[in-house]
């Protein structure tokens, strides 16, 4: 994986980069981020505690696939500094905001309620072209949204138990659209490792302050479902995600957000035999639906 994700790319405008590599990069990311929920629940330490393990413990290896890359894309000062801080700072916040939801809520409502900054992320893609959307990127909006609900559609339960959880999951997903926008044109400047090694200096801090005041127990006693959680999730999904920054536009990626419960879908149907039904099936038609016509639709005029 590294030597193909470490490679800097030219800069060249994102539709003119799209390629079978780079979308399987991007769905593999959400691949590996829609596991996150089901291991933070698996995990024996407080919920934000979980999001600090998932950070730390990936450090090093982050760490080590930074020095892989030129020393030209691993420095970073100045403005850039800033964004990528400042990103650290969204993406903790985003993850207590999930982790707790999670725990509080649905595991449906929160891969839903969580992946809300999709939207804020295709409206701003829209308003940085500044230009009207053209009507594949209208379709490929509404597909997507139609797809994501019919298949949440069975698991969606919005309940007086869960409204803390589901707020903040939405809460989340408005932190994590910003840490994606924030990080978008440092990721012009660095490698994918590079900056995501400097977010996640910055995020783990904070993670571990707000478990520590919420009073969460800190220290596991099973340290498998936090070795997953940082592999799978931060290495991994967060890793192919910021490679995927340079690739697409901030619509595309907003759009790639919603695949998500169809891999919840997909992965309750091989790993617990969870039927499958028809509107689960046309869920994922309209998302598949959706990505193609992004992908007309992103083309120069």
């Amino acid at each position: 994986m590294t030597g193909v994700l470490s490679q800097a790319e030219p800069s060249v405008p994102p539709a003119r980069r799209w390629s079978p590599a780079h979308l399987a990069a991007l769905l593999g990311a959400n691949f590996a981020l829609a596991l996150g929920p089901w291991l933070v629940r698996l995990a024996d330490t407080g919920p934000v505690a979980a999001g600090f393990w998932r950070l730390t413990i990936a450090l090093p290896v982050i760490l080590a696939l930074s020095l892989r890359e030129p020393p030209s894309r691993r420095h970073v000062a100045g403005g850039t500094l800033a964004l990528v801080a400042g990103a650290g700072a969204f993406f903790a916040l985003d993850l207590a905001s999930w982790h707790i939801g999670i725990a509080t809520t649905k595991l449906g409502n929160a891969s839903l309620f969580g992946n809300s900054g999709s939207v804020i992320l295709m409206a701003w893609g829209l308003i940085a072209a500044r230009r009207a959307p053209r009507a594949l990127e209208v379709a490929a909006i509404v597909a997507a949204l139609a797809g994501a609900a019919l298949l949440m559609g069975g698991s969606l339960e919005v309940s007086h138990a869960s409204f803390v959880g589901d707020l903040f999951c939405l809460l989340a997903g408005f932190f994590y659209a910003f840490y994606i926008l924030m990080l978008r044109p440092a990721r012009e400047r660095l490698g994918q490792f590079s900056l995501l090694l400097w977010s996640t200096l910055t995020g783990a801090p904070i993670l571990l302050v707000v478990a520590t005041m919420l009073g969460e127990p800190i220290l596991p006693d099973d340290w498998r479902p936090l070795l997953m959680l940082a592999m799978s999730s931060q290495v991994i999904g967060q890793g192919l995600l910021i490679y995927s920054l340079k690739n697409f536009a901030p619509l595309v990626i907003g759009l790639a957000l919603l695949t998500q419960p169809a891999i919840s879908a997909l992965t309750g149907w091989l790993a617990f035999g969870e039927v499958l039904s028809a509107g689960d099936l046309l869920g994922m038609l309209l998302l598949a639906g959706a990505l193609t016509m992004a992908r007309a639709g992103d083309k120069p005029a």
